[in-house]
């Protein structure tokens, strides 16, 4: 199989990557970077959501280049990490998530317009993205049990809520974030996972909890153990890439697309 890889804060290249070759991917909505590659035997198309040394921030993102860069190289899933800071307490600062539930309510993109491909009326396959549960469940659990083998614990399971930036959220923003459900949150993954949805790409969303949101604990961390964490997070996720990818073999999307034909 053919893989795309999306990292965020604190990843700008990806570790045990083999054979790597740089090129641009022009598309529709600007051209982006990525790098195709090995791991072990798998083909891995990377790329930096932030782009090197956090050039974008997360109201700066360019999803939908990102994703049609993606596309075009016909990877066949795409695996999307991002820290994340932890609204529910049992999101333990320097645990990771297997998210299988998304709260996104906004649809946003970070100019504000509505997140999907279908902006023109009457156009070519148009349509609704129809699901259960927003993620791909075999790539889920394939990252999983894969998660056994970093050194981190592993929360199989939760609701990712995306929120805008690149402010992080007041205490009674997370309070609310928490009574809805939301296991942890960051500025970045919900374009994505709606992008890929309607593109019927299969795809799966892992975090690593740097923090606890906003009033969540009761005393808030120095900054520097958010920093060290997300410095941690790269070969963390490296080492669980390495070890789910390669046994992946077929995946499915989640739900599916009902479209007009004309």
């Amino acid at each position: 199989m053919r893989i795309g890889v999306i990292t965020g804060s604190g990843s700008y290249t990806w570790p045990h990557e083999s054979d790597r070759t740089e090129r641009t991917v022009t598309t529709d909505h600007g051209a982006v970077t990525v790098t195709e590659g090995h791991l072990k035997d798998t083909e891995v198309v990377y790329l930096s959501r932030h782009g090197t040394g956090h050039h974008q921030l997360s109201h700066q993102v360019r999803h939908k280049a990102n994703l049609a860069a993606l596309l075009a190289c016909e990877v066949d899933a795409l695996v999307s990490f991002t820290v994340c800071g932890g609204t529910d307490p049992a999101a333990q600062p320097g645990s990771l998530i297997v998210f299988d539930d998304l709260y996104f309510p906004a649809n946003r993109l970070p100019d504000g317009s509505t997140c999907t491909w279908y902006d023109a009326p009457g156009a070519a396959g148009r349509g609704h993205w129809i699901f259960d549960r927003p993620f791909s469940e075999p790539l889920r659990q394939e990252l999983t049990a894969a998660a056994t083998h970093t050194s981190a614990p592993v929360l199989d399971g939760g609701t990712y809520g995306h929120v805008d930036g690149p402010r992080f959220n007041s205490r009674s923003e997370i309070r609310a974030l928490a009574q809805a459900g939301v296991t942890a949150v960051s500025q970045t993954a919900g374009p994505e996972a709606v992008l890929a949805g309607e593109a019927e790409l299969p795809m799966a969303l892992v975090g690593y909890v740097t923090d606890y949101a906003n009033g969540v604990a009761p005393e808030p961390e120095p900054v520097e153990a958010l920093l060290e964490r997300m410095t941690a997070s790269t070969e963390i996720f490296a080492t669980l890439a390495e070890q789910a990818l390669p046994a992946l073999e077929t995946v499915t999307p989640a739900g599916f697309v009902y479209r007009f034909g004309s």
